[in-house]
This record gives C-alpha cells, sequence and structure tokens, in this order.
C-alpha cells in the first residue's frame, strides 16, 4: 500500500504527503481477508453479504473507504460476477452515506489492478475516496485526443479477444 499511497499522492497532486509502509500481508496471509473474517484491525463502516467497507488507514481525504469482495481474489479478473456486483453496491451506498453525513459533496472511485495502476494488497478493493470543493486532491495525467480510426482500430482490438 506504501507504493500505491505514494503514487496516488504524487498523481492527485499531493506530493508532499508520504504514506508509512503498511504490510500487505500478516504472518503469510492476505491483510485484507483477515480484515473479511474478523481476525485483522478495521474501522468497518458496512458489510453486505459479498464484500466489506472499512476506513483506509492513511486515507487521501476524511472518510477514504475501502471496499473489498469477501472471497480472496488478487485481480480484477479473478473477481466472479456475483462480487462484482455486491462490491459495487456496497460502494455505491458507501458513497451516499459519505454525502449524507456530510464528508463527500462528490465522491471519485478508484480500483488499482495490477503493479503498473498502483496495486500493492493483492486483494481487489476499491477506494471509495470523497470529495469535497478546495480538497486539494487532483488527477494530473497527459490527456490525449486521438482520431476516430485509432480509436475504432482499438475498438476491434478489444472487441476480437472480448468475443
Amino acid at each position: 500500500m506504501a507504493r500505491l499511497g505514494r503514487a496516488l499522492a504524487r498523481r492527485l497532486g499531493r506530493g508532499r504527503r508520504v504514506r508509512e509502509r503498511l504490510p500487505t500481508e500478516v504472518d503469510g496471509e492476505c491483510v485484507f481477508c483477515r480484515i473479511v473474517d474478523g481476525r485483522g484491525e478495521a474501522s468497518r463502516v458496512a458489510e453486505s453479504d459479498g464484500a466489506v467497507a472499512f476506513l483506509d488507514l492513511q486515507p487521501v481525504t476524511p472518510g477514504h473507504v475501502l471496499v473489498v469482495p469477501k472471497a480472496h481474489a488478487a485481480h480484477l479478473a479473478d473477481v466472479d460476477d456475483a462480487d462484482g456486483a455486491a462490491v459495487w453496491s456496497l460502494a455505491r451506498r458507501v458513497a451516499q452515506g459519505l454525502r449524507d453525513v456530510g464528508l463527500a459533496d462528490g465522491v471519485n472511485l478508484l480500483l488499482a489492478d495490477g503493479a503498473v495502476a498502483w496495486q500493492t494488497v493483492w486483494h481487489v478493493h476499491l477506494h471509495v475516496i470523497p470529495r469535497r470543493r478546495g480538497d486539494g486532491l487532483r488527477l494530473l495525467a497527459a490527456w490525449t485526443r486521438p482520431g476516430r480510426a485509432s480509436l475504432d482500430g482499438t475498438a476491434d482490438r478489444i472487441r476480437a479477444v472480448l468475443g
């Protein structure tokens, strides 16, 4: 999570804030699986049949929540449809709760899938990041504008593997 935290801090415009290095495993077990089954410490905010939501230990904004499937899945492609739906549904509820309690005027959702995408805990987790005007959080990116032919070519390649 530390690498994700530093990368998020840089990418989201908070370069001076450095996250502490936290364990991704405890005694060889996934730290999020331990939270799911009640053996790991967490400030839980909600739970459903297929997912658990708890506060991030090092939030980028107050009320930053992680939503994880109860079944272990290292990557997004490993999550079955029912568990994916459970994560999404719980994240939607949490986002509304953040608004209702006054912690958010808006919400960003972030799911890092793979090391290059800043994933450091190998259990799928969806960040629900509360947003307020002036919170200082920014996404710095080199947005591009490819032509239609390039977009269509990319779409063709993706469709070919999806069937």
